[in-house]
């Protein structure tokens, strides 16, 4: 079936907690971004552009963390849009995920760190209602990412 395991009513807070950090996407991108690389240093590794960068300061001025910031939320954008029909949604997901999983090589557990992260600053800016809103999302997402990863043979 084409139904997510979202009512009408999680759809539409989700969407309203969202839209809140997503409308100033690249610098709350940047900073999901920074505080991933400064609280998980090992998680630079996998940005060979990144890697020399060593202080948070020098993280939020780098045009190539703020693109990047950018295109995490401009992704996860996408899927809260498709958050009432599956099919969009995992045709968003499946190559995103398939991409990290066999190209990227990126360890899957990082999406739950850039998740736990997006949580965090939202409850920081829009208090707990917000964050809890949008917990369940941030579930599904790495739920099917770590099934791509599974059918890729991690």
């Amino acid at each position: 079936s084409s139904t997510m395991p979202f009512s009408e009513a999680e759809v539409q807070s989700a969407r309203g907690a969202w839209e809140k950090i997503y409308v100033d996407a690249e610098d709350n991108g940047t900073t999901v971004l920074v505080r991933m690389f400064t609280e998980h240093p090992d998680t630079k590794s996998y940005f060979t552009q990144f890697k020399g960068m060593d202080s948070a300061e020098e993280m939020k001025q780098s045009d190539q963390v703020r693109g990047h910031g950018k295109k995490v939320f401009t992704a996860i954008n996408d899927m809260v849009q498709h958050l009432d029909n599956s099919e969009a949604f995992l045709g968003i997901v499946n190559p995103l995920g398939k991409k990290h999983a066999t190209q990227l090589k990126i360890d899957p557990k990082n999406f739950r760190i850039i998740c736990d992260i997006i949580l965090q600053l939202m409850e920081e800016k829009f208090g707990g209602d917000c964050k809890a809103s949008f917990e369940k999302v941030t579930n599904e997402i790495c739920t099917h990412l770590n099934n791509v990863y599974k059918e890729a043979g991690w």
